[in-house]
């Protein structure tokens, strides 16, 4: 016969002290029972009481729903379903004490069709609060439940048995693991991958320790992630901080990426042989997965500092886990290659040194676009004429490939002849004029053009000849007689781009110190679902409001002024014309570990001959300590460290030349630092930046000197 379901009168409660400390086994043996209808505990079936001391003493969640009014009988790992009112409930009627799941989840349907029938029953997982003992909070699990009949000795229904398992870390799992395809398809680079695989197992397992190698030449290179690091959004930026094995290096994950074999270690110290710090050193537990593809070799390691048993859901997860970071990180090799090949040849084609001269200083910046993967036809070039004064070029040549590169590479180099022997800029630009129309016929194509802004600077006149063939006008930043910085656009002839004929003009605009002169590609100003003139009013803005006229300083902010994201290349070149002459000095840092020590005591000394204020000379000095131990510790090779003393500001640029191998986006908020670095950098300079080049890259900063 069905039950009532009905509340059984409540008994008083049986003393039994703490009962999170006793448990229910405990509330078992202590409950009043002969106040109940079951009776007390020596009547029972025999049945039912080994029953009961089955569910207590097992570690899975497990009910046993009794008699006809269903009185509840269940374990320490179902009480967070009961949730607040355990221990109460124990020895009450089901739907006395779970009544916010009983109709809801259908469970109660379900216990009496059991009950009444006889059947068992799998049911579908449910999402049910459950009470979190360690934060005291109501959360939502999802589980899933099976109810199962119970009978006495002669057969006889007389209860139904719940088996709930919580799905929620696997469900949580499995939505990460989508989540990682989208995550793995927005990676260009193999940094990128490292850093979504690393976030991913963390985050997604709650593990204490992820690792990511892949082969590197003979051996292999592998990033790590630790929890507790202090990772920000900045440091998500940054590149990560590879290490290199050889290859026969006896750790678990370079075996795992030998052999192609996955190894999981549930309680020993599986990187004790290979611990590099006590991080490595307190992994108890450890999943070494292989990464394998047609043209990559390496490993994804996820670790635990406690013992962990690897189920077969978690490990199935981590497998396909693995799959799809194999996958990225062979498209992302193939990007690299490419990219590095396309950048190479696009920067071979661009000046490697700009002139150094006493009145006029030279900066300039070249960046890929977001797809990176070819090369574009955007250039600059500066360099000194005949007379002395200076050449400043920049143009655009149609196209997004290896072609575009070298017809810019020959664009470049015709403009510069043509001008070494006749300056003028409307007389070069006509000269290049037929050159392009000629290798347009001889590619036989109409689509052959290019925009160009061409400049003759004269320091000693205090004057600019420029000439535009339908290039975005030149912008000019100059300070007010109260010292306001201003920015305006030159009003020049735009003429047509080269290729297409037409009649070229010059025009001579003022050029008096304190000028800096900023020319710059579309890149620059151009992005979708923003206008034109919006882009050129932010860039005048940031020129204007930028702490100093430097050019190395203003490439940075011009490249940041238009906000989103653009596909096309970003190009720029400036020149200020000094008040007066700067005082610079270099020095060669060899790659040992004492270097960053005597680059402080080198530039303490040359910035304290050089008068500069203490609190400047402080905290320039450290900022290049961490600079150079950042290029020292990326590139491994040699840098050379540079400063330059106006009497506005002290620039300072740090270079490498090397790359470890590998590629990176260029960004304007790229450092390759750990955090400590990137937070100084920007709390103590004023303005900062990468500039890469052919070979390595530069980072600088800048510090404005404050008036005496």
């Amino acid at each position: 016969m069905p039950g009532t379901f009905g509340r059984i009168p409540t008994p008083p409660a049986p003393d039994v002290g703490d009962p999170a400390a006793t448990g229910t086994a405990a509330l078992l043996a202590s409950y009043p029972w002969e106040q109940t209808p079951l009776g007390a505990q020596h009547s029972w079936d025999p049945a039912l009481r080994t029953l009961a001391e089955l569910v207590v003493a097992c570690p899975m969640p497990m009910a046993l729903a009794y008699g006809d009014d269903l009185v509840l009988i269940y374990n320490d790992a179902y009480a967070p379903l009961v949730g607040a009112q355990h221990p109460a409930a124990f020895g009450q009627a089901a739907n006395g004490v779970l009544t916010e799941i009983w109709h809801q989840s259908g469970l109660g349907d379900v216990l009496a069709s059991v009950y009444r029938d006889g059947r068992p029953h799998l049911g579908q997982e449910t999402t049910l609060p459950v009470f979190r003992a360690g934060s005291g909070l109501i959360e939502h699990g999802v589980f899933a439940h099976s109810h199962s009949p119970v009978r006495d000795g002669s057969g006889r229904v007389v209860g139904v048995l719940t088996v709930a398992a919580e799905t929620t870390q696997v469900i949580q799992q499995l939505k990460s693991l989508s989540e990682l395809t989208t995550a793995l398809s927005a990676t260009l680079t193999l940094d990128d991958v490292a850093r979504v695989a690393l976030r991913y197992a963390l985050d997604s397992f709650d593990a204490d320790w992820a690792a990511f190698s892949v082969d590197d030449g003979p051996g292999w290179r592998s990033v790590r992630r630790v929890r507790g690091e202090v990772i920000d959004e900045a440091d998500e930026r940054l590149p990560p901080l590879w290490r290199r094995w050889p290859a026969e290096h006896p750790g678990p994950l370079a075996v795992a990426a030998g052999t192609a074999h996955a190894r999981f270690t549930g309680d020993e110290h599986p990187l004790h042989a290979s611990a590099i710090d006590r991080h490595d050193e307190k992994i108890r537990a450890l999943a070494a997965l292989p990464l394998r593809t047609t043209s990559l070799r390496g490993s994804f390691g996820v670790g635990y500092r406690d013992p962990h048993s690897w189920s077969s859901p978690e490990r199935a997860l981590l497998a396909a886990g693995a799959e799809l970071i194999a996958q990225a990180a062979e498209r992302a090799r193939r990007f690299e290659t490419q990219h590095g090949t396309a950048q190479l040849l696009q920067r071979s084609m661009l000046p490697e040194n700009l002139p150094d001269l006493p009145q006029l200083r030279v900066a300039a910046r070249y960046e890929a676009g977001v797809d990176g993967n070819a090369a574009g036809g955007d250039f600059y070039d500066a360099f000194v004429l005949p007379d002395g004064c200076l050449g400043i070029v920049l143009g655009d040549v149609a196209g997004h490939d290896v072609q575009a590169a070298a017809r810019m590479g020959q664009v470049r180099a015709a403009l510069r002849a043509l001008a070494l022997n006749d300056s003028r800029p409307d007389r070069v630009l006509t000269g290049v004029d037929r050159l392009v129309a000629s290798l347009g016929a001889e590619g036989g194509t109409d689509e052959l053009f290019v925009t160009v802004v061409f400049g003759v600077l004269d320091p000693d006149g205090a004057r600019m000849a420029l000439s535009s063939a339908g290039h975005p006008a030149p912008l000019l930043r100059r300070c007010t007689p109260e010292g306001e910085p201003t920015a305006r656009y030159l009003d020049l002839p735009t003429g047509t781009p080269l290729g297409l004929g037409g009649h070229r003009v010059s025009s001579s605009v003022e050029f008096v110190p304190g000028d800096t002169l900023l020319l710059y590609s579309d890149g620059v100003i151009e992005r979708r679902r923003y206008s034109l003139s919006a882009g050129l009013a932010a860039l005048a803005g940031a020129v204007a409001a930028a702490g100093s006229g430097d050019p190395r300083a203003l490439c940075a902010v011009a490249t940041a002024a238009v906000g989103g994201t653009t596909e096309d290349d970003v190009a720029i070149i400036a020149v200020e014309h000094v008040r007066t002459p700067s005082r610079s000095a270099r020095m060669q840092v060899p790659a040992e570990p004492t270097a960053p020590s005597r680059v402080r005591r080198w530039m303490s000394r040359q910035l304290t001959q050089w008068q500069v204020p203490e609190q400047v000379v402080s905290a320039a000095v450290l900022c290049t300590s961490e600079l150079t131990t950042n290029a020292l510790l990326h590139a491994g090779t040699a840098a050379r460290v540079e400063i330059d003393l106006s009497t506005e500001r002290l620039l300072v640029s740090v270079a490498d030349s090397g790359t470890r191998g590998t590629v990176t986006r260029a960004q304007t908020d790229t450092l390759s630092s750990r955090g400590r670095g990137l937070g100084l950098i920007e709390h103590l300079s004023d303005a900062w930046g990468t500039d890469p080049t052919v070979r390595g890259s530069t980072v600088w900063f800048e510090m404005l000197i404050p008036e005496q």
